[in-house]
């Protein structure tokens, strides 16, 4: 039982190497594309690809047709704010060292734990609202109001991370009945036009090799990111996975400091860390509500 315990374990490592990987390589292909292909038109192409890859891999698998959902409204749900949560993020990493952008989309579950206190009829508690305070105290850390000049763009990210927690809790609803290709396969289908609408106006040909390099990192990336993190979950606990996750902040700190000359700012890692304490005590008190009485 140990054995196949720490087996999972470190397969589940091993998988959230893979997703360490894919969002820095998105967050680096967004950066070196700045002002050189417009956000809409990234996320445009990562679509386009995305959907042929899915549909390649849907019938390779020999699979139902995932157009026969009954569930489409929830998936346009589940990506019309992803697609915004996405939009900002990408812009965020054009306007903000990227280890401030990571920490900031951290805010994710706090906000999810919010939103459930507000619109779900959850009971507010010491406990959680402990949870919520440690959280936010994490976030005045990284922005600090008042102390430094105050970069506008930090609500941006704040509010992709508040449009990531709504769709995460879609995806928890369509996972119940939706296998996750079938739900990659809509991400990529009801955002390609998404993208497309606001990209028209501000399209540009990608002009050389490095450009269409780039692109394709984001377009693979993005899917592998959700991948290799939907495995890691089948083979290790939530709070074990979120754990490994954080380490995209140090990580990412360090893209940072060595590619574009960011300073390490461990006001950000305090704050990244506060923020991990606060999202894995609430996991500590989701799973002690659900627990069976002993």
């Amino acid at each position: 039982m140990k054995t196949e315990k720490s087996t999972n374990k470190r397969q589940s490592a091993y998988w959230m190497t893979g997703t360490l990987a894919s969002f820095c390589l998105m967050a680096i292909g967004a950066r070196e594309l700045s002002g050189e292909i417009s956000t809409p038109q990234l996320l445009f192409i990562r679509s386009l690809t995305g959907l042929m890859i899915m549909t390649a891999i849907i019938k390779t698998q020999h699979a139902p047709s995932p157009l026969s959902t009954e569930r489409f409204t929830r998936h346009l749900m589940r990506n019309t704010t992803h697609f915004i949560g996405q939009y900002g993020w990408f812009l965020g990493i054009t306007l903000l060292p990227l280890a401030e952008v990571f920490a900031l989309e951290f805010t994710m579950p706090i906000w999810a734990t919010l939103l459930a206190l507000l619109f779900l009829n959850e009971k507010f508690t010491l406990k959680k609202i402990g949870v919520l305070a440690t959280g936010w105290i994490g976030v005045l850390i990284i922005i600090r109001p008042g102390l430094t000049l105050f970069n506008p763009a930090a609500l941006i990210v704040l509010g992709a991370a508040l449009f990531f927690a709504i769709s995460h809790s879609t995806t928890k609803s369509l996972s119940e009945t939706e296998e996750p290709s079938v739900i990659l396969f809509y991400m990529c289908l009801i955002q390609l036009p998404i993208g497309f609408a606001f990209a028209i106006f501000d399209w540009t040909w990608p002009q050389s090799f490095q450009h269409w390099l780039w692109i394709t990192c984001i377009s693979v990336t993005a899917l592998s990111a959700h991948y290799c993190i939907t495995k890691a979950l089948q083979e290790a606990e939530l709070s074990a996975v979120v754990t490994m996750d954080f380490l995209r902040l140090p990580l990412i700190t360090l893209v940072g400091f060595f590619i574009y000359n960011e300073a390490i700012d461990f006001a950000v890692i305090v704050g990244g860390a506060l923020m991990l304490a606060a999202n894995l005590a609430n996991l500590s008190q989701a799973r002690n509500l659900t627990a069976p009485a002993k």
